[in-house]
């Protein structure tokens, strides 16, 4: 069976060693988590933890079942396959050489981000958005010379039928 991309919401207890438990059932498991974000939701005491993980149907299944026997653990949803929602952030560090600070604005105009620092050498480009997003502006930027990134995991929440 192929092996897909997808994505778990979970709402959880924000208690210590929530987290923990979670990410071994996946390493005890020898599954992989690709991204891994958490935060805690309007609602006090409780935290969304939103999984990205590469595996065929029946695996997801089998790891949905298994997460949903964990004690912190309130709901899992599997957004995959339904309409949802889902964004990244991304801190791009870029050399700015003179002859390419023009062409630096016109990538973050294009693609509707912003640069967050400016500094001698360097400018620091937040972008928010899809995978495909990301990926995009990280090729058109990366001629120009990228020093370093940092990634956020996606989060995600469902869409409101229409």
């Amino acid at each position: 069976m192929k092996e897909e991309k997808h994505v778990l919401s979970l709402l959880v207890d924000n208690e210590p060693g929530v987290l923990s438990r979670i990410a071994g059932l996946f390493s005890g498991r020898g599954y992989n988590i690709e991204s891994l974000c958490v935060a805690e939701t309007m609602e006090a005491g409780v935290s969304r933890v939103t999984i990205v993980t590469k595996a065929n149907e029946p695996l997801v299944e089998q790891i949905k079942k298994q997460l949903n026997k964990l004690v912190n653990v309130i709901k899992v949803h599997e957004l995959t396959g339904n309409a949802f929602v889902n964004r990244e952030m991304l801190l791009i560090k870029v050399f700015a050489k003179p002859e390419h600070r023009a062409e630096i604005l016109r990538i973050v105009d294009i693609f509707r981000c912003k640069v967050v620092d400016v500094g001698k050498e360097h400018y620091t480009i937040e972008v928010t958005g899809d995978e495909g997003k990301m990926a995009a502006i990280l090729s058109l930027l990366k001629p120009i010379g990228i020093k370093e990134i940092a990634r956020t995991g996606a989060i995600a929440l469902f869409r409101e039928p229409k």
